[in-house]
């Protein structure tokens, strides 16, 4: 793939590099943990992070939120990576389809000019009446370091919610426009075309199989081709795991995955798994990106 560095990264207003984003606060404040990092360092390589938009709690099992892919993730080199659309059937693809659009180095100013105006620490984005909707936290890297917001049920809260003030309503309308447009850039729409992103790693989720109970087909089971399962346990609660897949053992267990679905139990030493397949996003590094939210 090729990546055009040092003209976007020059081109753009000065990017500082995004560590650890913060939890989430009640009013667009991230105090309920660590501080970002709003070091001054400019960025060193196009895999460093932009913006990125993603959503985590609601009524969701906490089984199911583990490897989240976020909404929109943009970088240093132009590339925003989101998921594109998939099957609409049960089970679906074993692999998420990852999708990358290159940005020009005017849409990756633009990108960080509109973050810095928009995603503003403390401003309040109230508290609607809507029970159980997820959270989405919105992060930009800009001249002024990290900037990340929380905002409760931002698609969910009614136009007219009599919890929200005229100036709540507005700075929620203002946040959801920015998302949609980092959204409408990275489905492609626009100049640049969408292809598959190719990860140089693969993160496999494994949990302990157990045979379904409402009735579906009983699914062919595969021999697993990486790493030993089920590797270092995310949440042990849950059992968990989490193994790297990378180099030769990548080919070998893309091409196995391709042929499987969301259901189908893989088989190693003895035991049977599903496996939850979670491809590596630039900035992340290994499994321990996976143990809680971002």
């Amino acid at each position: 793939m090729t990546r055009l560095r040092g003209t976007l990264i020059a081109a753009a207003v000065p990017l500082f590099l995004i560590a650890a984003c913060a939890q989430p606060g009640a009013t667009g404040t991230d105090a309920g943990g660590p501080a970002p990092d709003s070091s001054s360092a400019s960025p060193q390589s196009g895999d460093e992070l932009v913006a990125r938009v993603e959503s985590y709690g609601g009524f969701v099992p906490p089984d199911r939120t583990i490897g989240t892919l976020p909404a929109v993730s943009v970088y240093a080199d132009g590339r925003v990576l989101t998921e594109g659309p998939v099957p609409a059937i049960y089970p679906g693809p074993a692999l998420p389809n990852v999708q990358v659009v290159t940005l020009d180095a005017d849409q990756l100013r633009k990108v960080v000019e509109e973050g810095a105006a928009t995603v503003r620490p403390g401003t309040d984005f109230g508290q609607p009446n809507v029970a159980d909707a997820p959270n989405t936290r919105v992060t930009v890297n800009t001249d002024r370091g990290v900037q990340s917001v929380s905002v409760m049920a931002l698609n969910e809260a009614q136009a007219k919610d009599p919890m929200l003030t005229d100036a709540q309503q507005a700075a929620r309308a203002k946040l959801a426009a920015y998302v949609k447009k980092l959204r409408d850039l990275g489905s492609g729409d626009g100049d640049a075309a969408s292809k598959p992103y190719v990860p140089e790693s693969l993160a496999a989720l494994a949990r302990p199989w157990t045979a379904q109970t409402g009735g579906e087909p009983a699914q062919p089971e595969v021999a697993w081709p990486g790493p030993a399962l089920p590797g270092d346990y995310l949440n042990p609660a849950l059992k968990i795991g989490c193994v790297l897949v990378s180099g030769a053992d990548l080919d070998k267990v893309t091409t196995a995955a391709k042929k499987a679905n969301q259901m189908t139990p893989w088989t190693a030493g003895g035991q049977k798994y599903l496996i939850n397949f979670r491809p590596l996003l630039p900035d992340e590094k290994g499994c321990a990106e996976f143990k809680g939210n971002r």
